[in-house]
């Protein structure tokens, strides 16, 4: 048996500033502000609502565990709650860029996740008995990820 990845959609996350928490005794805590964005794709479209965040902690070993929390908005207009996971990593120069706010090859790091979805319409429980894993990419204002359905 084979597992395979089908690209259902991307994603285009608008977000603010970061706000810092500082050192905690489980690594540096920031938030960061989900301020809207679009989901484009052959499985999905629609747009992402204000009001979300990113919660992450950045480890001693300057991984990143993200934990964003969101919703989108269909273009049939369902509600559609995601939980998203990630990891993100790389050489210690460009995760300082990247924590920075600075533009960075996506190349340089590595960034993968596993959203999780919840919805009541119909037409899109398929994504609530699904699995995912995503590839993302940051940028100083935006996070783009392309989202593939395990099959």
């Amino acid at each position: 048996m084979t597992i395979a990845l089908d690209f259902a959609f991307s994603l285009e996350v608008t977000v603010g500033a970061p706000l810092e928490l500082g050192e905690t005794p489980a690594g540096r805590r920031r938030i960061i502000p989900i301020t809207g964005g679009r989901v484009a794709g052959p499985k999905l479209g629609g747009r992402i609502l204000p009001g979300g965040a990113d919660w992450q902690t950045i480890r001693a070993d300057g991984t990143a565990e993200l934990e964003a929390r969101y919703t989108l908005a269909a273009d049939d207009g369902a509600a559609i709650a995601v939980v998203h996971r990630a990891l993100r990593h790389g050489p210690p120069e460009i995760v300082r860029k990247l924590v920075a706010g600075e533009a960075v090859d996506p190349g340089a790091y590595y960034f993968r996740g596993t959203p999780a979805f919840e919805t009541a319409a119909p037409a899109h429980l398929w994504l609530t008995r699904t699995v995912f894993v995503t590839r993302g990419a940051r940028y100083p204002d935006k996070v783009s990820i392309e989202v593939y359905a395990v099959l």
